[in-house]
């Protein structure tokens, strides 16, 4: 297990620092969990062949590796912090949280539970329990569930760990995702950063218990500026709390809050665009002329302990970026080569890139015209595998949380 002691320094200003550590989540038994009767629930368009997933997963994290990026992987970075009583303490209470169990239920599970090995109790709660799986607790509701009912839910999504925490400076901001769905992986990501040794001292912004912010909307434009989308996930409530956290804790002067249409091909600000150099982004094109921010900063003092807010009006998203970034453009990379294209490409996560540097990102193989057209702005484009991995609408950027990147600052 990691210690304090040796624990590289955890930070990130901007989303094209050279990347050094992050953190990926390999599929596993919860994808194989997905059937036709729950994937919808669980926000999987399709059923994904797990081996094939966990191939191009490895071929993923394999690509970071040779940039000289450190990889850890979230569930044994949790198996690690099971380890802790209290922590399982933690970690089971609130898995059995739910309404649906009933006393008897719970009862039975939390006995059982509190018997598993830290590897054991990793698994029950990422991949599930179902109702046919419980040799004890016979009452009412096992006798009247679905022997294949969830008491304990998968976590398919896990997969995307950008979405459950984004580190912000030298402090992580916890999310709180808004599907229920998705509601126990800020729990666990939470669990990790406060009682894991690696994070020993970590400081934390925003929670789980907070009104709702999602990762995959959040884009560090540079150092000081953060672009927030507004639609199905994070609510404005949610950028609110959030900017006056980054205020007060001194990490951004500017938060752009930009509203994005609340549809699963758009379902965060990184599905319509990332950066891939200090000054570019690709964006999908269909919407990057209607796309508006509005610029919020702190109008009182800081320190004020009333904090008053200030909300410019709407501008274009990349005029607004610009200024607040305090560049003369920031320059736009579509995604696709026609609008037929840039539609499909989009669907496939073609713009959701994950840069490892300045002019260098990751991306699906498949979406040709867009990976040919960062290539011809002058992007390195590390291409990867994802005919799998994308059955849950997520690419590179989606699957990776950055924990560690040289900061912009240092030039």
């Amino acid at each position: 297990m990691s210690t304090p002691t040796d624990a590289p320094r955890h930070f990130a200003d901007s989303e094209v620092g050279r990347l050094r550590t992050v953190m990926l989540h390999r599929p596993g038994d919860e994808l194989r969990r997905l059937t036709p009767r729950n994937n919808d629930r669980l926000l999987f368009d399709g059923l994904p062949w797990v081996s094939r997933a966990q191939e191009e997963h490895d071929a993923f994290a394999e690509a970071l590796r040779a940039r000289d990026v450190e990889v850890l992987y979230l569930t044994e970075l949790l198996t690690e912090t099971l380890a802790s009583e209290s922590a399982r303490l933690h970690a089971i209470t609130s898995a059995l949280a739910g309404l649906h169990l009933g006393d008897t239920l719970r009862t039975y599970l939390a006995a059982f539970l509190t018997e598993a090995s830290p590897e054991e109790l990793t698994s029950y709660l990422t991949a599930g329990i179902r109702n046919d799986e419980v040799r004890g607790g016979h009452g009412l509701v096992t006798a009247l569930l679905d022997p294949h009912d969830f008491l304990i839910d998968p976590l398919p999504n896990l997969l995307f760990t950008r979405d459950s925490s984004v580190w912000v400076g030298d402090r992580v901001a916890i999310t709180s995702l808004a599907m229920p769905a998705r509601a126990r992986e800020t729990q666990l990501t939470e669990l990790i950063y406060t009682q894991h040794p690696r994070f020993a001292g970590s400081r934390t912004l925003h929670g789980w218990q907070s009104e709702h912010v999602e990762g995959g909307d959040v884009l560090l434009l540079g150092p000081g500026v953060i672009a927030v989308g507004v639609g199905e996930r994070t609510t404005p409530a949610g950028v609110e709390r959030f900017a006056r956290q980054v205020f007060h804790a001194g990490l951004a002067h500017t938060v752009l809050a930009v509203p994005i249409a609340q549809e699963r091909a758009t379902m965060h600000l990184d599905t319509i665009c990332t950066l891939v150099d200090v000054d570019q982004v690709v964006m999908y094109p269909n919407v990057a002329d209607s796309l508006q921010a509005h610029a919020v900063t702190l109008a009182s003092e800081p320190g004020d302990p009333d904090m008053v807010l200030a909300v410019a009006p709407a501008e274009p998203f990349l005029e607004a970026a610009a200024k607040a970034m305090g560049i003369e453009a920031l320059r736009r990379i579509d995604t696709g080569l026609d609008p037929v294209t840039a539609e499909r490409e989009q669907w496939d996560d073609g713009n959701n890139t994950l840069a490892l540097a300045p002019r260098v990102a990751v991306a699906y193989e498949r979406n040709d015209g867009t990976n040919d057209r960062l290539e011809e702005a002058g992007i390195e484009v590390v291409r990867i595998a994802g005919s799998e991995l994308g059955s849950g609408r997520g690419g590179p950027r989606c699957m990776s949380c950055p924990i560690s990147r040289d900061p912009l600052t240092a030039g």
